[in-house]
């Protein structure tokens, strides 16, 4: 009796595991690698780039945002909002919204829920992702938006946005998703992050939530409800956690997996001849960095007092470290030159803003010993490790678990940092771990990417003040930087504009806050029968909802 239910069990097992293989093969379907499953499926706090991809297409945004090749620049167009007019001096903008745009709830999206969003987002104990992000707008000391001066509803579907006199404003000021208020308000703002609405949203997007099997998958279905809805739209996507690079790539030679992101050079060459896909690069988005904590993180989350570092406090000390990492090594050996090196936050994708006269610091390990004597670090033992008083320098260097690259970038840099005298441990992290380190300023060192916003965003990354700028992660600080930050905020004119980007370029490379490795090329491979795909440095997979399936 045993024996025959076993054999039912396997059975039904088997079947089961049969059926799920048939149904992500199913054709009226794409089926999406990912390498890892999402925090949360709320835009609040979507930090990571697969819970970015997945909400963007479950929240839509006022304005949708389109890459412009020839420009280097993104240009809005309408979305929720349907049409909008500046006043005369561009202080304050009228939005008229889409009055046929619901939740999945079947309230309609209005005027409340745009003022809603923007207080949620800049509220300090929510610390959302876009916290830091509202200089623009009027607001308190803490970053908080003034919504009394800020926000003034005229109707449901019409309001008016002011904006600080003498700032940069632009329409990529209004570009953050809008959630729904009705929901939201029944949530104490101290609970957000653990809310059951983070695994069950209610969405106004082209696509809405399906199923989530945890550690297996996310479907997403096409919400008929939405005004991007077509009968021509694919009507399934599903999102599947493939943390095996070589099982992703297996299932997408076979047709199982229609498309996968962060395909390694070392493998394009041959899915580029593979019949049945086809390969695509985004470029100059995403740059690798090794960061460095500039300040004691430990005393400053103590008494929120800044402490330079004892190792990376010193300007000349992360010189030294940057002179000393081979970064063409890891470009061309393991990278295979899909990239270029990376000299600052600033890419050349950005055809005008771009500083192409900097050059760097190119691998010189006798010039960094020279630095690193000039800031004091001597190896007086004759230990093979450089020490300053009674401190060795030795230090841990993190990165993030079940990355290939950062763990050949980090064996290379070991390797490096031990010719002139210091010494590494590598431990690695899950990514959630890793985060909250950073957050806290518990690490002292780390290799993650950027993946930079579009627009261009300096404050939130590189402005002094540590209590409003949380992924300042390296605790940089330079009153030369901050005046022109600050001064970018200001009204100039386009040449202006271009001498200040460069000059901050310019600075940043100079002090070395974090090592700049390199900007390196997501290569993209997916199934030939998915048509009028949009790849560019606006993202790998976006605008879904246009993509179609060859019949």
């Amino acid at each position: 009796m045993r024996l025959k239910f076993h054999f039912i069990l396997l059975l039904l097992l088997l079947i089961s595991a049969s059926c799920e293989k048939e149904q992500f093969k199913d054709t009226s379907r794409v089926v999406i690698a990912i390498q890892s499953e999402p925090e949360t499926l709320n835009p609040i706090y979507a930090f990571g780039l697969n819970e970015g991809v997945i909400t963007d297409h479950l929240f839509l945004y006022l304005l949708d945002l389109k890459w412009n090749e020839n420009k280097g620049d993104v240009e809005a167009f309408p979305m929720l909002a349907e049409k909008w007019q500046w006043n005369s001096d561009s202080t304050s903008i009228d939005i008229y919204l889409r009055n046929d745009a619901k939740w999945s709830d079947g309230k309609t999206v209005s005027a409340y829920d745009v003022v809603y969003s923007f207080d949620i987002y800049s509220d300090q104990q929510v610390q959302s992702r876009f916290y830091g992000m509202f200089k623009n707008f009027y607001h308190f000391e803490n970053g908080e938006v003034d919504l009394e001066k800020t926000f003034a509803v005229k109707d449901s579907f019409h309001l008016i946005i002011n904006f600080l006199p003498d700032k940069v404003i632009s329409l990529f000021d209004l570009a953050f998703p809008v959630i729904p208020k009705h929901i939201y308000e029944n949530i104490n703002r101290s609970e957000i992050q653990t809310a059951e609405i983070n695994f069950n949203p209610i969405i106004n997007g082209a696509y809405k939530l399906k199923k989530w099997e945890r550690n297996q998958f996310i479907i997403l279905e096409a919400n008929r409800e939405c005004f991007l809805y077509d009968d021509e739209m694919i009507k399934e996507i599903i999102f599947k956690v493939t943390p095996d690079y070589n099982s992703a790539l297996t299932q997408l030679k076979k047709g199982e997996i229609d498309f996968t992101e962060d395909i390694r050079p070392s493998d394009a060459k041959q899915l580029s001849n593979q019949k049945n896909l086809k390969l695509a690069s985004v470029k100059g988005r995403q740059y690798d960095y090794v960061g460095w904590n500039n300040i004691d993180g430990k005393y400053f989350s103590e008494t929120k007092k800044v402490k330079p570092h004892k190792f990376f406090g010193d300007k000349k000390v992360r010189q030294a470290l940057s002179y000393a990492i081979n970064r063409k090594e890891i470009l061309s050996q393991y990278l295979l030159n899909y990239g270029s090196l990376c000299n600052s936050p600033i890419s050349e994708i950005f055809v005008n803003e771009f500083d192409s006269s900097l050059t760097g610091f190119e691998y010189n390990p006798d010039k960094a010993k020279v630095l690193l004597r000039e800031a004091g670090w001597a190896d007086k033992n004759r230990n093979g490790i450089l020490e300053k008083g009674n401190t060795e320098f030795l230090f841990t260097l993190h990165i993030p678990s079940g990355n290939p690259l950062r763990e050949y970038a980090a064996t290379v840099i070991k390797n490096n940092l031990k010719q002139v005298g210091i010494e590494v441990k590598v431990e690695k992290l899950e990514f959630g771990v890793l985060m909250d380190g950073l957050l806290n300023r518990k690490l002292d060192a780390w290799i993650l990417a950027w993946f930079i916003p579009l627009p261009n965003e300096l404050k939130s990354y590189w402005y002094s003040d540590l209590t409003q700028t949380q992924l300042n992660f390296a605790g940089y600080q330079s009153a030369e930087a901050d005046k022109i930050i600050l001064e970018l905020e200001k009204k100039h004119s386009k040449e202006d504009y271009i001498k200040l980007m460069k000059k901050f370029q310019q600075i940043i490379s100079e002090d070395q806050p974090v090592t700049f490795l390199y900007w390196f090329d997501n290569i993209v491979s997916y199934n030939k029968r998915i048509k009028n795909i949009t790849i560019n440095p606006f993202g790998a997979i976006q605008r879904i909802w246009e993509w179609r399936l060859e019949n």
